[in-house]
């Protein structure tokens, strides 16, 4: 996965009312439910249809480390589709969303302008179109580079231009050198 999309569901499964399964018995329960059959969450795993058999009878307990990520992965990726569904939702119509970034900013402006990139941190407060156009190039499968692009768009709408207030001849933002990237809802 990317920065981005992984940082987006992130945000998503806070909003969770239920832990998701710990133990690797219950996980593999949850997905031979989810998915009808053993043979179906085997092929996903990418493991034996006798060793899912195992894990749901709790004859196995402990997994391998990476059959362990994808479990996980697997199992919260389906978690309370419900809940995600209403999470998104009020985050694209009415809350909009929250990103904190610790990145290299710069921007492409009139000469004269200080348009140097440089290290910023910012927690702003994105509103709900930026949250919709965001999970929406998510469920269609865009890249890191467009989820990338379509921050970087809103970062220069909200923060630079101040919703059109300020720096009304900004050409384009700059967000690169990502250290640290956090949604919330």
């Amino acid at each position: 996965m990317s920065m981005f999309a992984d940082g987006l569901d992130q945000a998503v499964q806070r909003a969770f009312t239920r832990p998701v399964p710990k133990s690797a018995g219950a996980q593999m329960r949850y997905l031979v439910k989810q998915l009808k059959s053993t043979k179906a969450v085997a092929q996903m795993l990418r493991i034996s249809q006798r060793t899912v058999e195992r894990y749901v009878k709790d004859q196995i307990k402990k997994p391998r480390p990476e059959l362990a990520a994808r479990l996980e992965r697997e199992v919260k990726k389906r978690w309370q589709p419900q809940i995600r569904a209403k999470a998104k939702e009020r985050a694209a119509t009415t809350d909009g969303i929250v990103i904190d970034t610790r990145a290299r900013l710069g921007y492409t402006a009139p000469i004269g302008s200080t348009d140097q990139d440089r290290i910023r941190h910012l927690t702003v407060a994105l509103p709900p179109q930026y949250a919709a156009r965001l999970f929406e190039a998510q469920e269609q499968g865009a890249t890191e580079q467009r989820l990338q692009e379509l921050a970087a768009e809103a970062l220069k709408e909200v923060y630079f231009q101040d919703g059109g207030r300020r720096a009304g001849q900004l050409e384009e933002v700059r967000f690169t050198d990502i250290e640290h990237l956090e949604f919330d809802l």
